[in-house]
């Protein structure tokens, strides 16, 4: 038994070496940008630590949630400050997961039923704003200030009613949302607070005296680990709380809706799996296979969790080095604010910027479609604010037509410019210098020539 021990310990170590070798040959290549190579607007930044974990992940072969997502849940609240961490397998799902949560039965009144409303914005990502429609509750938009990209606070009041419930709410781009103004309007009308942070993690927010960390403020928080984002498994989310309840439910919501808190691969962990009775079914009947919930499997593979385990010991500083490179884009661009709205960082707050926003003035002469294609052309990469203007999208078709299903305060003005004038270019880790200056000069060449 000892020599099968020892002989298994010497051939993962030889496969973990060989797949060394192979990210040296394969992915560790030096820089050699220039002019016109692709300039990505966000990407994966790793390096043999990610191949070494995700080795030693594949061959122990668990394939579902194991030793490494339990690192990766305790590792990552204790970054966040946070109680609970729930991995799952994307930021999306991890949305889903945070409002299906708040529509518990156990959670009584405060639960959120359909038909409920929920305040949010439609200068958005659809998936922040999706699961509140998919389950019969009523989204009700407000329009987002400039340069801030976020909810406009005047405005919270004019949109709640008697069936608002809850707020769920992204940090745009990284820059925190006025989150003093949006949870005291909480406290104030007992509504949920959902932020999804999941182009903003690492920003930090000067909230009751001290710096936090956004996501958590509010009650759940989410976070997206797709390879653009601030660190990456490839696919994968997470659900974060203090709230110990509200853990359980994302957990019972992710895992097909089951009752039983058990981990995966163990049994009877609350030694009463056989002895207690719910709803109709027998009494002892299995606790394992009780559903409180219609659920899902959303569940993370241990492969995922372990390049993320890599990851999080690089966080702190891919945070720094998007924060540097927004500073360098805001400086280099700072002479053409005649022509953008340049971004600016929400006031007491520190971003972990996702990407570099600017929104062409209408008075500039510059026409966006004709800047965005002269930067593709150059091989910068370019991405509108996501959806603009949601509710102008083809998934809005039915319920536009049917004058039901979301309600909207006052005129979405800002969220029009957006839709009509605004874009984003990254400042993801990955960016050098000659590739941040190539961006810099190539945008004030084109405003060179086509500015009035």
């Amino acid at each position: 038994m000892r020599d099968e021990i020892e002989l298994e310990k010497k051939l993962r170590q030889q496969a973990i070496e060989a797949a060394v070798k192979h990210y040296k040959v394969k992915h560790k290549k030096e820089n050699d940008f220039k002019p016109g190579d692709r300039i990505s607007y966000g990407g994966r930044v790793f390096d043999e630590q990610e191949i070494i974990n995700l080795i030693d992940a594949s061959l122990d072969f668990w394939l579902t949630t194991g030793k490494y997502a339990e690192k990766f849940e305790k590792d990552f609240a204790e970054f966040l400050g946070v109680k609970h961490c729930s991995l799952t397998n994307s930021g999306s799902s991890a949305n889903l997961l945070a409002f299906m949560a708040l529509t518990s039965h156990k959670l009584g009144e405060r639960r959120v039923k359909k038909g409920d409303e929920v305040i949010t914005v439609a200068a958005a990502f659809p998936t922040t704003v999706a699961p509140i429609i998919q389950y019969g509750a009523i989204p009700v938009f407000v329009d987002v200030t400039l340069p801030s990209y976020n909810i406009d606070i005047t405005q919270l009041e004019a949109a709640i009613s008697d069936k608002t419930k809850a707020v769920m709410l992204a940090h745009t781009l990284g820059n925190a949302f006025d989150l003093q103004a949006v949870k005291e309007f909480c406290d104030k009308h007992k509504l949920w607070l959902v932020e999804d942070n999941c182009d903003a993690l690492g920003t930090k927010y000067f909230y009751n005296g001290e710096w936090k960390y956004t996501g958590t403020i509010g009650h759940i928080g989410t976070s997206s680990f797709y390879p653009p984002h601030h660190m990456t498994m490839g696919e994968g989310g997470a659900v974060y709380t203090n709230d110990a309840q509200l853990k359980r439910l994302v957990e019972s919501f992710r895992d097909w809706g089951r009752d039983c808190w058990c981990p995966s691969g163990h049994d009877d962990t609350c030694k009463h799996r056989f002895n207690q009775q719910f709803g109709d079914l027998p009494v002892g009947y299995d606790h394992k296979y009780v559903y409180s919930h219609f659920g899902y499997n959303l569940k993370v593979t241990d492969m995922q969790a372990s390049i993320g385990c890599a990851q999080l010991e690089k966080l702190l500083a891919f945070i720094q080095k998007r924060q540097a490179n927004w500073s360098y884009l805001r400086k280099k661009l700072n002479d053409l604010k005649d022509i953008f709205i340049l971004p600016e960082p929400s006031e007491n707050s520190q971003p972990s910027w996702f990407g570099f926003v600017l929104t062409v003035k209408e008075a500039s002469g510059i026409c966006r479609e004709s800047l965005i294609n002269y930067l593709e052309e150059r091989g910068i990469q370019t991405r509108m604010l996501f959806a603009g203007n949601l509710i102008k999208h083809p998934c809005f078709d039915e319920m536009r037509k049917a004058g039901q299903g979301y309600r909207v305060v006052g005129d979405l003005i800002h969220t029009d410019c957006i839709m009509k004038n605004t874009f984003w270019i990254g400042v993801y880790p990955g960016l050098t210098q000659d590739k941040l200056s190539y961006m810099v000069n190539e945008i004030k060449a084109y405003c060179k020539k086509h500015s009035k």
